[in-house]
């Protein structure tokens, strides 16, 4: 039988086709009302716990924060995102939004995620709470105060 794979990585509704396409070559992904039970490397992915792409913000992410998923969704203003930073900051999610014009389609995303992949994966050591904004030239860090 196989083992279950180990998710490390949750892709927020608001991106939900970048977090499709991010799970046909990788097991540790998963998204809003994944199903699971596809095998991958010998692994198989457990269903998302987090069932509806409807479900709010202040619900999800203590959630993910709860399983240390590494959060990455897209929020062209989430400085002024306040209910957001704060579930962040209250839960100690971790988390990567992506922003600007850059990243409005999936290829968008899919483009300005790889480039950037590698910082993205080094953030999975780092203990939350955190929220960095990721655009197609930038990667900063998010001032929760």
């Amino acid at each position: 039988m196989a083992k279950a794979a180990e998710v490390r990585f949750y892709v927020d509704a608001d991106i939900l086709g970048l977090g499709k396409l991010l799970c046909t070559v990788r097991n540790d992904v998963t998204y809003p009302g994944f199903a699971g039970g596809d095998k991958m490397f010998g692994r198989i992915r457990p269903a998302c716990p987090i069932t509806s792409t409807e479900v709010s913000d202040h619900l999800w992410i203590p959630e993910t924060a709860r399983r240390k998923w590494l959060i990455l969704t897209r929020d062209s203003a989430i400085q002024e995102s306040t209910a957001e930073i704060n579930a962040v900051r209250e839960s100690g999610a971790r988390m990567v939004a992506l922003v600007g014009k850059d990243a409005r389609t999936t290829w968008e995303q899919l483009h300005v995620v790889m480039k950037r992949w590698d910082r993205v994966e080094q953030c999975l050591d780092e203990p939350g709470p955190f929220i960095y904004a990721l655009g197609k030239a930038s990667f900063r860090k998010v001032d929760l105060g």
